[in-house]
Parts: C-alpha cells; structure tokens; sequence
C-alpha cells in the first residue's frame, strides 16, 4: 500500500493526493474502508459538478452501511474514475491506489488546513 508524503487527511476519513498545482486525487482510508466492509456500490459526482469542503458529494455503500464521501476541498470535479465500477473490491484491496474522482482545488487554503498523517493517525488511534 502506497502512501506518498504529500497526502493529506480528512477528519471524515477522506485522503487527498496532489497530482499537479491545483488538480487532486480524492478517495477513502484505510480506515473508513476496514470501517465500512467490502465495498459493493459507488455513487460518484458528475464531472463539472462544483463542491464546497466538508459538502458530501458522493456514496459508498458496503455489505454493513452506506457511508457518504465528503468533499476535502472546494474545486470542480474534473475527472471520475470509471475503473472501479467493475472492480469495486481494488477499494477494499489498496484504498490508497484506488481514487475516486479528481478535483480541480479553487481554495488551496483548504488543502493545507487539512491533517498530515501523523495528525491523521493520532484521529484515529
């Protein structure tokens, strides 16, 4: 399981991974995945769709719950990753090689306010 340096953490168990300037990577823990079971259906934003941080902007549901995927940034949702709806249990198997969509950050102030990994695994324990 990757974990590049860079990543940041939601305190809703969402983790960002900067590709280029203001464009990120978005997906779930490790964490919330263990939490949530063998992922069996996504819901994801449609590319163009503008969120705010914290707004919930997609579903993951699982055998146990559906859980919501919020926002870590403001920005646009730029890209999907279609990928995973035939291979929904690469979520399960390598949570942090498996994003969900990118998003294209209009407040990099967001991104900075957001918890390091060791502040990550403190939240968790």
């Amino acid at each position: 399981m990757t974990q590049p340096t860079l990543r940041r953490y939601s305190e809703t168990h969402q983790w960002i991974s900067p590709i280029d300037n203001d464009v990120f990577y978005v997906g779930i823990t490790d964490f919330a995945q263990q939490q949530l079971g063998d992922v069996m259906f996504m819901d994801l934003p449609k590319v163009g769709t503008q969120v705010k941080q914290n707004e919930s902007c997609a579903t993951v549901e699982s055998v146990k719950s559906a859980s919501d995927v919020y926002a870590p940034v403001s920005g646009t949702i730029i890209e999907i990753n279609n990928q995973l709806a035939d291979k929904l249990e690469s979520i399960n198997q390598d949570p942090y090689g498996s994003w969900l969509f990118k998003i294209q950050c209009s407040n990099m102030a967001d991104f900075e306010q957001l918890l390091t990994e060791e502040a990550y695994q403190k939240l968790i324990g």
